[in-house]
């Protein structure tokens, strides 16, 4: 006869013998920060506002003040930003950094960083069906190329390759790729991103703050004298007041996120589906 041990039990048993390792995911608005303990088992999970620090140190430090006495010898951080070598540039923030720095003014023994898409595409094979929300008709293919973007405070891109002992992902910056319109409405919302900025991007348009330049242009476009709004407004005003001008905005946002997918499902050949993430769209 076997006993089933309760949950901490089970922790306890398969604890990492060197300490919890710490996880982040650090994103251009916000880091969100855990202790894994054993695997998969997550504690101390926090979110923190990136424009409170000055760098990614006074960043770190903050979030381990709250748990002093832990000994900690890896991590293991996703970044909104390429990763090529040691130093970091960061797109999205003034941020700039060395790896090695990093891990040595931490104590750590090992410290791995990866493009923030990058590691929500690692994550796609271990996903369960209770962990998704199926949109539209069709059935994956088995054993095939998944496609992963979703936007933020950007526009992340991945994919997921599969290989014969595994599957290999894609450090991409899809986002970045020309912005190309699908109807007049787009067109004009093109036009009006072009008198500010000689390249317009995917990133540029679907994103958040993106969301608030189709806002602007829709509302010159339509005769509407409207404040300016941030994207969470604009949601809101959308879904809780039914604000035209918000319910149009959305409607158009979700239509170029939907071609966005589509461009990058013929691209790869992604006939295992394509996974939305990203900070906007859940």
């Amino acid at each position: 006869m076997t006993k089933d041990l309760d949950p901490e039990q089970k922790f306890s048993r398969t604890a990492y013998a060197d300490g919890p390792r710490l996880l982040a995911d650090i994103g251009a608005t916000h880091a969100r920060f855990a202790l894994e303990t054993a695997p998969g088992v997550l504690r101390s999970v926090s979110v923190l506002k990136c424009d409170d620090y000055p760098g990614i140190v006074p960043l770190l430090h903050s979030y381990l003040a709250d748990h002093p006495g832990i000994r900690l010898n890896h991590a293991a951080f996703a970044l909104a930003n390429p990763i090529s070598g040691d130093m970091i540039r960061m797109t999205n923030r003034d941020w700039a950094f060395s790896t090695d720095e990093v891990r040595r003014e931490l104590g750590l023994n090992t410290l791995l960083i990866v493009n923030d898409f990058t590691a929500l595409a690692m994550s796609l094979p271990g996903l369960a069906g209770k962990d998704l929300l199926r949109v539209g008709p069709g059935e994956p293919a088995a054993n095939a190329v998944v496609g992963v973007l979703g936007p933020g405070t950007g526009l992340g891109v991945s994919g997921v390759i599969p290989t014969l002992d595994g599957f290999v992902t894609l450090g991409s910056e899809g986002g970045h790729v020309n912005f190309a319109p699908a109807d007049e409405r787009e067109f004009a919302i093109l036009q009006f991103a072009w008198r500010e900025w000689p390249h317009v991007s995917n990133e540029r348009l679907i994103s958040g703050p993106g969301m608030e330049i189709i806002y602007r242009a829709l509302a010159e476009r339509n005769g509407v004298a409207a404040g300016p709004r941030s994207s969470p407004e604009i949601i809101s005003g959308a879904l809780e007041d039914k604000d035209a001008l918000c319910l149009e905005v959305l409607e158009c946002f979700c239509a170029m996120l939907g071609g966005a997918a589509a461009n990058l499902a013929v691209t790869l050949g992604a006939f295992g589906g394509i996974f939305i993430g990203g900070g906007i769209v859940p």
